[in-house]
């Protein structure tokens, strides 16, 4: 049994490759699927069946040819092609417009983004493996220096979990690359720091390099990511997987926050414990 599609490009080359075993209806289907990505990433199964001019249960049927339990898992693939080619937000909104014919007013918006993000805050916990969680402390609690690098869309979370760990008074750098310098700045980061990236897909060229760098150099990594099949979760010591909420094409980043949160937070208390311990223990030795 062939693997399940896990993107867009994927599910394009088996669209291909089965395409001439299918049905007729099935590769009517097909057609109009290839042909209108961006209005099957948004529109509904009974509106997308009119434009086809098919049943529902054909578009059904025809996802679960290829594995899917249903059209809206296929329709994913759909959406995050959309988020990986349009980056720009103007393009998003004009393709969302264009495949819906909606125009949500601000508070729908505000309504959604809300709703969505606080699906993904109550599943946190859940998908977060305890045991990573305090392996990933355990690396920074170590380190005598934490650097953290994020690029493009990403740069918001390395910013704050910089600003973070500043605050409980740990030792960090932000790998900013400024000036095009990113492998100068990794060459500054010693054997007994570590180094946090966080990458979102399409995961941006820049955070790869840096975490291979860092790799090949043996300094401990741990990685914020959206997925175990990430390429920055196969060279981490620990990979921290979120999921974060989608509205209309366009990702948040409110999981990833809060997890970095909980990360600088939960750090500073062990810090603290380590002082009273040590505090502890110099009175003894006085006494």
């Amino acid at each position: 049994m062939s693997e399940i599609p896990q993107d867009y490009s994927q599910l394009e080359a088996r669209i291909t490759a089965d395409y001439p075993s299918l049905s007729r209806r099935l590769q009517q289907t097909a057609r109009f699927l290839l042909d209108n990505p961006q209005e099957v990433a948004f529109a509904t199964v009974a509106k997308l069946a009119v434009q086809a001019d098919v049943t529902p249960s054909t578009l059904i049927r025809f996802a679960n040819h290829f594995g899917y339990t249903g059209f809206s898992e296929m329709q994913q693939l759909f959406r995050s092609r959309l988020v990986d080619e349009l980056p720009n937000y103007t393009e998003r909104i004009r393709a969302v417009r264009s495949a819906t014919g909606e125009t949500p007013d601000s508070t729908q918006l505000l309504w959604e983004f809300a709703e969505a993000n606080r699906e993904v805050l109550e599943q946190l916990p859940g998908r977060i493996d305890p045991r990573s969680l305090e392996l990933a402390l355990d690396i920074f609690e170590q380190a005598r220096a934490i650097h953290v690098m994020g690029a493009r869309r990403s740069f918001v979370v390395a910013s704050y979990m910089t600003y973070a760990l500043h605050h409980i008074d740990k030792r960090t750098f932000l790998v900013n690359g400024l000036g095009g310098m990113y492998g100068e700045q990794v060459r500054t980061i010693d054997a007994e720091d570590a180094l946090l990236v966080v990458s979102f897909s399409p995961y941006a060229e820049e955070s790869r390099e840096v975490a291979s760098a860092a790799r090949e150099r043996g300094i401990p990594l741990v990685v914020i990511t959206d997925s175990n099949l990430s390429p920055l979760a196969r060279l981490a010591d620990v990979a921290l997987v979120v999921h974060e909420a989608e509205v209309k094409s366009f990702r948040g980043l409110t999981a990833s926050l809060c997890l970095t949160q909980t990360l600088a937070i939960a750090l500073g208390v062990r810090q603290d414990k380590a002082r009273d311990r040590k505090s502890a223990d110099g009175g003894a030795e006085r006494a």
